[in-house]
């Protein structure tokens, strides 16, 4: 009962609580007070088709922005087509790389083949250095042979003790001068009496035949062959044996 005396007696309470009831029904009021926000809040449907106006404004402006969108599709295709072409030279210059790599390789290759034959040749020119000059002594060899022998078969001349120092002297300076000469240059004489005939080695001055040969074969050797560094300078001359039935 306390309570409803202190209502009763509070006259503030109840016109409070009286002014919040007329706040809430009446909707005039409630309108008045809200209408700025619901007007902002609200679209406005008084666009074209009854569209909201910032939906018809959106939808113009992209309508608007559709040739740009076209342009770039534009640029988008010639960046493609410049892609392409970068493309393709890409490729031109791959295949030209290694065109030019297959060049260096033969020329690299050539170069070394040339200074190959170079250094070669450069060895041959050292060590065939003096090749015409050791033609020149070898005829004077061939003296000294054509002397022994003839001495060998003087019997006069070994038949004397003083002719048989005089052979022994011109036989040991006929072997020295042919030690010194293969010792230090390179020169070597070879045999060819009984050897096969080779034409790399013999050069044939005269031909017989045969019934007992098989082969050509080198019978009678007139001058002995020389050879510097393995590469023969003078062929022997030699007097071959031919098969009988070889063709001559």
């Amino acid at each position: 009962m306390s309570s409803k005396q202190d209502d009763r007696e509070d006259p503030s309470k109840d016109e409070n609580s009286a002014g919040e009831n007329a706040v809430f029904s009446d909707d005039e009021v409630f309108k008045d007070e809200f209408a700025d926000e619901i007007s902002t809040g609200r679209p406005d449907s008084s666009g074209e088709d009854g569209l909201p106006q910032g939906l018809a404004e959106e939808t113009a402006a992209n309508i608007e922005d559709w040739p740009e969108a076209a342009g770039q599709d534009g640029k988008t295709s010639e960046l493609a087509a410049e892609l392409e072409d970068l493309k393709a030279k890409s490729e031109d210059l791959s295949v030209q790389l290694a065109d030019a790599r297959d060049q260096l390789l033969r020329k690299t290759a050539e170069f070394d083949n040339f200074r190959k034959r170079m250094n070669h040749e450069k060895q041959n020119a050292i060590e065939f250095a003096n090749k015409d000059i050791l033609l020149d002594i070898i005829p004077i060899i061939d003296d000294f042979e054509r002397a022994i022998q003839s001495a060998e078969t003087s019997e006069e001349l070994t038949g004397l003790p003083a002719g048989k120092a005089v052979l022994e002297g011109i036989t040991m300076i006929e072997k020295r001068l042919i030690s010194r000469l293969e010792g230090k240059w390179g020169l070597k004489r070879f045999n060819s009496a009984g050897e096969p005939f080779d034409p790399n080695f013999h050069e044939a001055v005269l031909m017989d035949k045969s019934p007992d040969t098989k082969e050509p074969v080198v019978q009678e050797e007139f001058l002995k062959g020389y050879m510097l560094k393995e590469r023969v300078i003078r062929a022997a001359q030699v007097k071959v044996l031919m098969p009988e039935n070889s063709e001559q």
